[in-house]
């Protein structure tokens, strides 16, 4: 089976999210499962200095706005992906400094709608072999608002591959107005509630769902939460009506990278079986890479962690509320990895201030350092009010860093409370700590009850085990995906 994957971002190439690294590790699992996999995105200037080598495959001329563009596309290779890596390069679109979103000074790029128009464009002619190669897809799979209107463009083929959507985070939509669609060109039958209108916008992400044959999102839960107003953004009723068409498939975790029996970006690997004193070794390296001194009374406290993007989805403001409470009635310390709003920046950096060898805070983010973290810690703080799949769970379980979540998306799907009684039924055991409600008040409780828990140095070994034991891996995501595109 030939699969087209489309992105807008790739682990270690491009990364801005939990889409980049999904992007790198299911294309590999399908591989590894015997699926002939090209992977396809723009030609950003970040790309092309990452890679060992490219070649130009050959030349699409596209139409957009009335006129023909000429697109290379590029086909690459690089030591950590085992497929080729083809790269749409149109320079006057891709070709600048900032993320693939945004300038660096956090401004969207005003052409985002051309941008992602003429990329989904690109992958619908890759898709049927316009470039004469020999290898047309059976499956193109595509992922979040940048690749909705490729299956919108393959609408009108009668042999076109099988269209599957995948919705990383419905809060971005993809939303452009009117002025903008005419100005493109667009075709007019697409304008309408039944194509790609959403309340007088266009919507890539809409056009992804509607046209696509198959629909997908990153955990059962999140499938669930989306067809209701609290989490449908407007979009509930059109995925209400197509419920038919989509299924929630968890994401799974990179165990080659996030794996802490191999893990070589932290100086001490451990095993399930062999936590210490692996995991201490690493709670001391943490503690000391902040400049804290790390003798047994510091090593005996509590050591709480957070890496996420410092905004209010996340949760950090609950965090943010709890920390003093926390500080004032515990021995515990905190550290945390991120950047985001300035504000909230801000307030970390005075929290740091105030307490320097109880509240650590690194703004921005360090790959090396997110990985001590999890070896690191005792406990991970994921508060989100929504969180369609997470990863960071995943990876603290699998670290034996056991995460206090509320129960929404993923974290409902890989989190079992550790009060819960074990369920035949489910996929995990008790594992961690889950909020009654998201507020601090519940959070500074569900914190409390988790480091009393601590202090039962028997039971927190065996939640820590039930944690590190289960298999978080693509292989059984990648099956039922294989199923999806097979029906």
């Amino acid at each position: 089976m030939k699969v087209l994957f489309a992105t807008s971002e790739v682990w270690p190439l491009i990364k801005t999210g939990g889409l980049g690294d999904v992007s790198y590790s299911l294309p590999h699992a399908l591989q590894e499962k015997n699926l002939d996999v090209r992977l396809v995105l723009p030609a950003y200037r970040d790309v092309l200095n990452k890679l060992d080598s490219f070649k130009t495959l050959g030349w699409l001329s596209i139409n957009l706005g009335g006129s023909n563009r000429d697109v290379r596309i590029l086909e690459a290779t690089h030591e950590q992906f085992k497929m080729p890596i083809w790269l749409v390069d149109a320079q006057h679109l891709f070709d600048r400094e900032g993320n693939p979103y945004s300038h660096s000074n956090g401004y969207d790029w005003p052409d985002n709608a051309e941008r992602f128009t003429l990329f989904s464009q690109a992958v619908a002619a890759l898709s049927l072999d316009k470039l004469d190669q020999g290898w047309k897809a059976d499956v193109v799979h595509c992922n979040d608002w940048q690749t909705g209107l490729v299956a919108a463009f393959l609408d009108h083929e009668p042999e076109r591959p099988r269209r599957v959507f995948t919705i990383h985070n419905l809060a971005y939509s993809g939303s452009f107005s009117k002025d903008e669609y005419d100005r493109l060109r667009l075709p007019s039958a697409w304008w309408s509630m039944e194509g790609v209108e959403f309340y007088g916008n266009l919507s890539m992400l809409k056009a992804g769902i509607v046209y696509s044959d198959a629909v997908t999102t990153v955990s059962p839960t999140y499938a669930k939460e989306i067809c209701t107003a609290e989490f449908g953004y407007g979009l509930e009723g059109v995925l209400s009506s197509r419920s038919y068409k989509l299924t929630g498939i968890l994401n799974g975790i990179d165990t080659n990278v996030w794996n802490p029996s191999t893990d070589t970006l932290i100086p001490f690997n451990f095993t399930a079986q062999r936590r210490n004193p692996g995991k201490q070794k690493n709670k001391k390296a943490l503690l000391e890479s902040y400049g804290v001194t790390a003798e047994k009374e510091q090593l005996d406290a509590p050591l709480l962690g957070l890496v996420s993007r410092l905004v209010e989805q996340k949760g950090i403001d609950m965090v943010l509320e709890a920390i003093p409470t926390i500080l004032d009635e515990t021995t515990a310390r905190i550290v945390i990895i991120g950047t985001g709003h300035a504000y909230i920046e801000a307030q970390l950096k005075q929290l740091n201030q105030k307490y320097p060898d109880r509240v650590l805070v690194t703004i921005g983010y360090d790959e090396e350092k997110a990985h001590l973290l999890e070896a690191g810690c005792d406990i991970f703080l994921m508060p989100s009010r929504f969180e369609p799949c997470g990863l960071n769970q995943m990876y603290s379980l699998s670290y034996g860093t056991l995460p206090i979540v509320n129960r929404t998306g993923g974290l409902a799907d890989t989190v079992v409370d550790a009060d819960e009684a074990n369920d035949e039924e489910s996929s995990f055991k008790p594992n961690g700590f889950v909020l009654e409600a998201p507020n601090t008040a519940a959070l500074i409780k569900t914190i409390q009850r988790a480091l009393s828990l601590y202090e039962n140095k028997k039971s927190w070994q065996q939640l820590q085990r039930n944690a590190m034991t289960q298999d978080f891996s693509w292989e059984k995501s990648a099956d039922a995906y294989i199923e999806i595109y097979n029906n």
